[in-house]
Order: structure tokens, then C-alpha cells, then sequence
């Protein structure tokens, strides 16, 4: 979708450079022959530009400093969120950012254990993931048996029961759902081995400082830091909050309205 930010910009831009233009110079060479234009009319790039230039520069403020729709395209964070889901990110939790470049201008908050996280990958920076964070600057992330540790300590889990998946995500029916702690906060988790997906990587890693640690809550499908690294701070775009519809070969109105944990 960055496509979509660097039109949006651009359109921004041009129509408020126009409405400029025309209102401290255009303007006025019209009225020094308006006997040439009697019907007091406009040209039709400037009737444009007034018309656009406000709704424009609404959308640009609101996707870029408030809160910006997605869609989930994977399911690399089941159950937490199902292919097909829309989604909104909050722009302004870890600090206001210029659109396009994504620099952060303003420092407001930053990302906590246990978020989940829009970002733009190292290795793939056109394009817009989703994980969750599990390790902080100078945290030790340790991935063993299908556990998380973090600092040395094993993250806490209570299964739940087999899972049942549905649509694009039936392909993990069958796998042990669990409840993962981190500190006082709790998530679901997919577990399941024996599945034709990557082999699990397993070790531990130092996040640096200025970087996170980010994994999906498909555990067994799910290309994250274990295989490409951490994530630097300047790559994040904001945190997920909340599923606004869910669209996948039909409307499921169950989740609209929840909240992303």
C-alpha cells in the first residue's frame, strides 16, 4: 500500500498548491478581465483543487498521524487475527511520523512486550507486516521445544484445546491452541509440529538496542525474527488495536469491533 501513501501525498500536494496559487494570483488576473469571463466561472483544474484539496488533506492527517486501516494477508498471527481481517493501527502510540519516509518527528510512547506491531520488514521494505513483540532492546530471546524465554525465563502457557480452524485458515485445525503470559498480559498461540511448513529455528538472540524482537502467534507458520533478525525502531508504523470487519469469502460480523490483544 505504499503506492497508495505516495499518491495520496502527491495529490495532496498539487491540489493545495493550485487552490494556493489560485487564490494569490490566479484570482486576481481573472477579475482584472472578468469582463472576458461574465459567468464569473473558474478553471476546471481550480474548481478541482478546492473541492479535493480539503477531503485530501483530511485522509493524509488521519492515515498518517491517527489511525490507518490494513488488512491482514497471512496467517502467520492466528488465532490473534485471521486472513481477511481489516484492521486498525494506531499512528500516534509509538510517536508521530512523516508519511512516505516514515521518520519519526515527534517521540511519544514506545512499544511495550506483548504489542502487536505494523511494521516494514529489513528485507522487504515496500511492503507491511504484523507480529508481535517479545523481546526488548537488550532483552535475550531464547525459541526452544516450542517456548519462549525471555532473559532466561520461560514464558507461561495453559492449553486450551485443539483448534479449529476455518476458510484460509482450516489448514491449522488440529493444532494445540495455548494461552501465553507475558508479565500480566495474555494471548492465544498455535503450536503444532509435524505441519509442511519451515523447519522451526530455534537458538537465542541479544536484540541490540534501538531493536525489537517480533514473532507471529502461528508459531509453526510464521517468518519472523527468528529467521530474518530483529526489527529496527526507525521500521515500525504503529500498533494494532482493533478488527473492523473481517471479509473472507463473506462477511463474519463476530469479529467486527474486536479488540486486537
Amino acid at each position: 500500500m505504499r503506492w497508495f501513501e505516495i499518491a495520496l501525498v502527491a495529490l495532496t500536494l498539487a491540489s493545495g498548491l493550485i487552490w494556493l496559487l489560485d487564490k494569490l494570483v490566479l484570482a486576481r488576473r481573472r477579475a482584472d478581465y472578468r469582463g472576458l469571463l461574465d459567468d464569473g466561472s473558474e478553471p476546471w483544474y481550480v474548481d478541482y483543487a478546492k473541492a479535493f484539496f480539503p477531503v485530501l488533506l483530511a485522509v493524509l492527517v488521519l492515515r498518517s498521524f491517527i489511525a490507518e486501516p490494513f488488512r491482514i494477508p497471512s496467517n502467520s498471527m492466528m488465532p490473534t487475527l485471521l486472513t481477511g481481517d481489516f484492521i486498525l493501527v494506531n499512528k500516534f502510540s509509538y510517536g508521530l511520523r512523516l508519511p512516505i519516509s516514515n521518520k519519526k518527528v515527534v517521540g511519544i510512547g514506545e512499544p511495550q512486550r506483548g504489542d502487536v506491531v505494523v511494521f516494514r520488514p529489513p528485507h522487504h521494505p515496500d511492503q507491511d507486516w504484523i507480529k508481535r513483540v517479545m523481546g526488548l532492546p537488550g532483552d535475550r530471546i531464547g525459541y526452544r521445544d516450542n517456548q519462549v524465554f525471555v532473559n532466561g525465563t520461560p514464558m507461561v502457557y495453559e492449553e486450551i484445546g485443539q483448534y479449529e480452524g476455518r476458510r484460509n485458515g482450516s489448514e491449522m485445525t488440529g493444532a494445540t491452541e495455548l494461552r501465553e503470559q507475558i508479565g500480566d498480559r495474555t494471548h492465544l498461540v498455535l503450536e503444532r509440529t509435524g505441519l509442511p511448513f519451515r523447519d522451526p529455528a530455534e537458538g537465542e538472540w541479544t536484540v541490540p538496542e534501538g531493536q525489537y524482537f517480533v514473532m507471529g502467534d502461528n508459531r509453526d507458520n510464521s517468518e519472523d525474527s527468528r529467521y530474518w533478525g530483529t526489527l529496527p525502531e526507525e521500521n515500525l508504523r504503529g500498533k494494532a488495536f482493533l478488527i473492523w470487519m473481517n471479509f473472507d469469502g463473506g462477511v463474519d460480523f463476530s469479529r467486527v469491533g474486536e479488540r486486537i490483544r
